[in-house]
């Protein structure tokens, strides 16, 4: 019994196998089957590959928004080593610290007022759910991986003494300066990413030359309020709002610049 083509002419068992898989084809291109959409190709030469990029976002710690609202992270977990310094308040360091034990990361605090981090500590199950508190120069090797990445916390006064454990792979260092010190210039030239909150008029005229800053963030920052940092690395500078959430606040109090 022969077969019949969509357009009712009988198709014999002898038809050219050939012509039978171009009317399959013609088919699908009308809507029947699923043979996804057809675009024109693009391609690159090798040459052309570096100019590349790629929008995709950074992850990590939400420390805050900023002037347009939007999330503002940290990426402390990383394959490289990397120093943060925060000339600011120990709230800010606390929140953030809270933040990266909660992306899964451990954090091993090095501070020199072990009272002001105990609070943290038993709310957080008393250092058994990732962050524990050391004395200055007792932090130990963290073993540090991909699988189990660390933040170490220097609070260690204006003058933080040469760390025994550094930043490398999958451990980022964050070295908190409540004010400008003659160690200051030496850890900002070597951090990575440099945070600042309000400061004098003198402190901030020295890191407007240390740091290359506008005018502009030099007038400014000794009247940032309360909760809003200006963040800096070589290339950019960006003002954010931390932001805390209301288990923050009952932990931590509201945002606050002085300690």
């Amino acid at each position: 019994m022969a077969t019949t083509t969509r357009a009712g002419h009988p198709a014999g068992r002898g038809e050219d196998l050939t012509t039978t898989s171009q009317r399959a084809r013609d088919l699908l291109r009308r809507g029947f089957g699923l043979i996804g959409p057809r675009h024109a190709r693009h391609s690159v030469s090798a040459s052309q590959l570096e100019a590349l990029t790629l929008p995709i976002g950074d992850d990590g710690v939400v420390i805050g928004v900023d002037a347009e609202n939007r999330a503002a992270v940290l990426g402390v977990n990383r394959p490289t080593a990397y120093d943060v310094v925060l000339i600011g308040g120990l709230w800010t360091a606390q929140v953030i610290a809270l933040r990266a034990a909660a992306t899964g990361a451990r954090v091993a605090v090095e501070t020199g007022r072990p009272q002001a981090w105990m609070q943290m500590v038993h709310a957080m199950g008393g250092g058994q759910n990732g962050l524990a508190v050391y004395e200055v120069g007792r932090v130990p090797p963290q073993g540090s991986s991909a699988g189990t990445p660390v933040l170490v916390v220097r609070d260690c006064g204006m003058r933080p003494p040469r760390g025994r454990v550094v930043s490398g792979p999958w451990q980022s260092v964050l070295t908190v300066l409540p004010y400008l010190s003659p160690v200051a210039p030496r850890l900002v030239r070597q951090a990575r990413l440099v945070g600042v909150q309000r400061v004098s008029p003198d402190e901030a005229a020295e890191l407007g030359r240390t740091m290359a800053l506008l005018r502009t963030d030099v007038d400014a920052l000794p009247t940032l309020p309360d909760g809003l940092t200006l963040w800096c690395t070589d290339r950019d500078r960006q003002y954010v709002m931390t932001q805390p959430t209301d288990a923050e606040i009952g932990l931590l109090g509201s945002p606050r610049r002085m300690d």
